[in-house]
């Protein structure tokens, strides 16, 4: 019986997640931008980030077995599945389907805010960890205690809303050694907050250690749900 199929059995095929939408397109951010990519996002989030450009993924979805999502997935015959929200660990059932992804033999990456333990995530899942900055309105909730979790392979992001959002990014990069810590520190500029430009600038004149990261799906086709 192949792993992934074994796998289902174990967990039950009847498990229920809240889905949002499934689609495929190209990865817009991380170091896999610009590769085609699946992308299951989630139902759902705790927090109500300043910035956020999937508000529509708070509420509303479609309950779906674990079988019926693996099933739209491989029809689309992926390398690459990105599982993403809202905040897909605020559902238990979450850890379960990125091992179903995993037992597939695809390369998994979770997109996960950090407010959320992450230590029940499989370990061959690439996890891309926000720090939320202060513009956020959400630093409170972040959770420093899934730094030393983290994997060699995985990624931090920062969402960068101003000058003082990126000292206090700088400030978390030094003080975590974050880029010696995982494989990439990425910035990124909120879109309608901050010039790309000025971020780009702040790095280069600083020498940061870090990725600096701009959507690629919303400059190819908007920012809108599908993308």
């Amino acid at each position: 019986m192949p792993l992934a199929a074994l796998s289902l059995k174990l967990f039950g095929s009847e498990s229920m997640l809240r889905i949002t939408e499934i689609f495929n397109s190209l990865q817009g951010e991380s170091k896999s931008a610009g590769r085609p990519t699946v992308f299951v996002r989630l139902t759902g989030c705790p927090l109500r980030c300043e910035y956020c450009d999937t508000s529509y993924a708070f509420s509303g979805g479609e309950q779906r077995t674990l079988d019926d999502i693996l099933s739209e997935v491989k029809s689309y015959n992926p390398r690459y599945i990105t599982v993403t929200g809202g905040e897909p660990l605020a559902q238990p059932e979450c850890t379960t389907l990125l091992t179903l992804f995993c037992d597939l033999g695809l390369s998994v990456s979770l997109e996960t805010s950090g407010a959320l333990d992450i230590s029940q995530v499989d370990k061959r899942v690439s996890i891309v960890m926000d720090l939320k900055t202060p513009g956020s309105k959400e630093v409170s909730r972040n959770l420093y205690a899934n730094i030393p979790l983290l994997k060699a392979e995985d990624q931090i992001k920062f969402v960068i809303c101003d000058r003082e959002d990126y000292n206090w990014s700088v400030f978390k990069l030094r003080e975590y050694n974050l880029d010696q810590r995982v494989d990439e520190v990425l910035f990124s500029p909120s879109a309608e907050e901050l010039e790309p430009t000025s971020l780009a600038d702040w790095i280069v004149k600083d020498n940061l250690p870090v990725r600096f990261q701009y959507q690629m799906h919303k400059m190819l086709w908007g920012d809108k749900p599908g993308v």
